[in-house]
């Protein structure tokens, strides 16, 4: 049974404070504490790069508990065995007496074993008049029962690292082929836009991937991979908006011409009874339910989407609805959501429901969820931006203004 001395290496070999420290551990272990010693030898090979060893350490330490006779580790058991150099290089795979010696130190200093060495160095055992071992002089397997469950949650941490590792491989690697495709489709089918440029950023940030990239490495080429996606897809959305606003500039021309006769009972809610009583006591037909207010008024409402113009300014329908692109992005509404608004509301009056939606952002738990919402309910005829575009004038001190 061990006593909880403290003992000093034989010869030349250094006495350290760290080494006091482990020694004075071992003394500590709970009374009546058993582990599985090959259990605690797999999590030791798991955690091996954490400990400072090599895989040859890890050979000579299954060497040396293969002379440990059971397989448990037991707090009150002796746990010193006393192999020869010889008897482990042969165990060890006939690893070289230098070799041995150099990875003997190596799992002393890592603290999996501790040297209890004779007066003269030798490795032996005194036993008593029953045959029972009294006294043993060599490696100490204390520090593996010792340490047990800080070597487990050491391999369970590698385990988790390993897992998180290729989780974030496998997500750069989806996202490298997303900003690929999408680059060479714009290149090869004409889309507007500076394409050679963008795929010099792709090119460089490829290049800042390690041949043999850690966790925080491939975290942070992913972060600027998924930032370049993202622009990548918010160009050929402005892009497509450009397209499709090409086929409404007649109505919004028409829109204009008639902007200034339209009466403030348009910006009244449209309730289901108003409804009805327009068409025949039928809800109105969703292709008919909003009209795109005008400009001004919009921008009276929802001052603060200026900002995301271009040069910082709206100045046309077109400048809004590219703003609302950007915005959209930047409230983390999804691409789907946006498009699925344009063509229920128009792209015009979906431009200006993000933009009042901007102007309530903190009030909103979910962007995304709530056009989703005011998009099914204009499919309906249930909804009409009047509500917002109003309280957002009152707010803003420009009802007055407007009612005059």
């Amino acid at each position: 049974m061990r006593t909880g001395s403290v003992t000093t290496p034989f010869g030349r070999r250094p006495m350290t404070l760290a080494l006091v420290r482990r020694q004075m551990a071992t003394a500590e272990i709970k009374r009546g504490k058993t582990v599985d010693k090959w259990k605690v030898f797999r999590d030791a090979s798991a955690a091996m790069e954490l400990l400072g060893i090599q895989s040859n350490s890890l050979a000579v330490l299954d060497a040396l508990l293969s002379f440990y006779p059971d397989n448990e580790l037991s707090q009150d058991a002796q746990l010193i065995v006393f192999p020869s150099n010889a008897q482990l290089m042969l165990r060890a795979h006939a690893m070289s007496g230098a070799t041995l010696r150099r990875h003997l130190a190596l799992l002393v200093e890592a603290g999996l074993i501790i040297r209890k060495d004779s007066a003269n160095g030798k490795r032996y055992a005194r036993r008593d008049g029953d045959g029972q071992i009294e006294n043993a002089f060599g490696f100490d397997l204390s520090p593996l029962l010792a340490r047990s469950e800080e070597l487990a949650a050491l391999a369970q941490q590698v385990f988790a690292d390993r897992e998180n590792l290729r989780r974030a491989k496998e997500n750069l690697t989806i996202c490298r082929r997303d900003v690929r495709k999408l680059i060479t489709v714009a290149i090869e089918e004409g889309a507007e836009g500076d394409w050679l440029a963008v795929e010099n950023v792709y090119v460089a940030i490829v290049g800042r991937i390690p041949r043999a990239p850690t966790l925080p490495d491939v975290r942070a080429v992913l972060e600027e991979m998924e930032m370049l996606r993202e622009e990548v897809i918010n160009r050929l959305e402005m892009q497509a908006i450009s397209e499709n606003l090409s086929s409404n500039d007649a109505h919004i021309e028409r829109h204009k011409q008639n902007s200034n006769t339209e009466s403030t009972h348009e910006f009244e809610p449209s309730s289901e009874k108003e409804q009805g009583a327009k068409f025949g006591g039928n809800t109105r037909p969703p292709s008919e339910a909003m009209k795109a207010f005008p400009l001004s008024v919009v921008m009276k409402a929802c001052p603060t989407i200026s900002d995301y113009g271009p040069g910082g300014a709206i100045r046309s329908w077109r400048d809004l609805m590219s703003a609302a692109v950007v915005v959209r992005s930047m409230l983390a509404v999804s691409p789907s959501a946006y498009q699925d608004a344009c063509e229920v509301m128009g792209p015009e009056n979906a431009a200006a429901a993000v933009a009042c939606m901007l102007e309530r952002a903190n009030f909103i738990n979910s962007a995304g969820g709530y056009l989703r919402d005011l998009t099914r309910r204009s499919e309906r005829g249930e909804f009409s931006l009047g509500p917002m575009i109003m309280a957002l004038l009152k707010a803003n001190g420009h009802v007055n203004s407007l009612a005059g």
